[in-house]
């Protein structure tokens, strides 16, 4: 099992299948995007399936999040989803995405094996999502939900991060148009993983500040904390229910101590936390003629390092050299 010294064992694999994006979200990447890592480094279909299946196989995994940049823009990635369908025991299989292409694939991967989709959507206000992803592909955005739910890919769950000043007004109409389309929302504090290096709290609307803004409108009612379990969402039941709306509060609200993740980069590095500052390289070992054990012990090793929480109130925190499109969601 992948077990570190505080008792934590990971059980959720957050694999990245490419650090390249099509949008240029404010709190992500500059306008003019970044250098891309050259293709050699990355991990080849194989490589990709050859780690997840150590993890699901003999790591105890048993759920798997693709994620990117954007992992549609990977070629192989029904290949990929099928294979790591195909696995027993079988993990859940899922894919964080910001819904651009998903319209024309949610079919084929679900046939493939998908078992759900997470969407960005940030707003619902064209000139607005122009402003912050610099380019004006709303509409594909939403044609990719609408596919996703039609292909079964469900709970389609959508992610929303409010910026001071740019769509915080959006809170409430974010989750009347979910709760109109059957989507589950769920807000997430802006994290200091932006490739600018410019996050400020200033800027970042926190979880009290959704709650209240939501709670103008809703009534609001908190699930029992014992069925979160390791969520990193804190549930809310929206009036008398079914419908929930999640707040993911991150940095004022950390969940550090029920972490289960742990992430694999589009370059075959281990790491063992978002905000983790160092890595262990299973793409080299594993290219050298590592034995499947061998790259198992490397690991556990590295989760067992992993350190209580990430530690962004304190004042030795530093910011991951790598953007949160390089290291995967």
């Amino acid at each position: 099992m992948l077990t570190d010294t505080f008792g934590r064992t990971a059980t959720d694999l957050r694999v990245s299948l490419t650090d390249r994006c099509n949008l240029r979200c404010a709190y992500c990447m500059p306008p003019e995007g970044l250098d891309w890592l050259p293709k050699p480094e990355l991990l080849t279909d194989d490589e990709v399936v050859r780690l997840v299946a150590l993890g699901v196989e003999e790591l105890g995994i048993t759920e798997v999040r693709y994620t990117g940049g954007e992992p549609l823009l990977r070629r192989g990635i029904a290949g990929i989803v099928a294979r790591t369908a195909g696995l027993a025991p079988r993990p859940q299989v899922s894919l964080t995405t910001n819904g651009i292409g998903l319209d024309r694939l949610a079919g084929p991967l679900a046939e493939a094996g998908l078992d759900r989709v997470n969407v960005s959507l940030d707003t619902l206000d064209r000139d607005t999502f122009k402003r912050l992803a610099h380019r004006d592909r709303l509409d594909d955005v939403l044609k990719g939900l609408a596919a996703a739910a039609a292909a079964g890919l469900t709970p389609v769950k959508v992610n929303a991060v409010l910026m001071r000043g740019v769509n915080d007004h959006e809170a409430v109409p974010l989750l009347r148009y979910c709760l109109d389309h059957g989507y589950r929302l769920r807000f997430i504090e802006q994290m200091p993983l932006d490739a600018q290096h410019g996050w400020t709290r200033d800027n970042m609307i926190t979880a009290d500040e959704i709650l209240a803004l939501l709670g103008g409108e809703f009534d609001l009612t908190p699930e029992r904390a014992e069925e979160r379990g390791s969520a990193p969402a804190e549930s809310f039941v929206i009036g008398g229910g079914p419908e929930t709306v999640g707040v993911i509060g991150s940095v004022t609200r950390p969940f550090c101590g029920s972490c289960d993740r742990v992430r694999l980069t589009a370059d075959g590095q281990i790491r063992n936390c978002l905000f983790a500052t160092e890595e262990s390289n299973l793409r080299d070992a594993m290219r050298d003629g590592a034995s499947d054990g061998e790259l198992a012990d490397r690991w556990r090793k590295a989760v067992w390092a992993k350190r209580p929480g990430h530690g962004i109130d304190d004042p030795s925190f530093l910011q991951p050299a790598r953007p949160m499109s390089a290291i995967g969601g």
